[in-house]
């Protein structure tokens, strides 16, 4: 069964991914389509907007969640008990290195669908739209 709560959430992740990418063309593309086709787009954005277990981004404010003097954030109750009592959860792998981070001191960023990305600091997250996207580099030196 599918809840209404989940369909909201989705929502909203749609409606702001719109509104923080609206250069992006919508088309009927599939994933992987769009993925070979161009680089995923970034956009740095604050921890409080983002659940840490379904490492999605949402309009509204999460529920922070204080572990070992670090805080991190759930979209729901669930989602708040997993972070307390799940170590595993509040990691993530860094896509430029492949370090290992924590979700609560990383540096995150959204694509245009609202997944979120853990970088271990800003500079990786500079070098990763760079090697991802060269094109831009180029602009911004002239």
């Amino acid at each position: 069964m599918i809840q209404p709560r989940r369909i909201a959430a989705a929502a909203l992740s749609l409606a702001l991914a719109t509104i923080l990418f609206p250069s992006l063309p919508l088309s009927a593309a599939t994933a992987d389509e769009a993925e070979a086709t161009q680089p995923a787009a970034l956009q740095e954005v604050p921890a409080n907007k983002v659940c840490m277990v379904n490492d999605q981004l949402f309009a509204k404010d999460q529920i922070p969640v204080e572990v070992e003097g670090k805080t991190y954030y759930g979209c729901c109750e669930m989602c708040k008990g997993r972070l307390a009592s799940d170590a595993a959860i509040r990691q993530a792998t860094d896509p430029l290195t492949g370090v290992n981070v924590d979700k609560a001191t990383a540096v995150k960023a959204a694509d245009e669908t609202g997944a979120i990305f853990y970088f271990e600091n800003a500079e990786n997250l500079k070098s990763y739209l760079e090697k991802s996207n060269p094109d831009a580099s180029e602009d911004d030196a002239s």
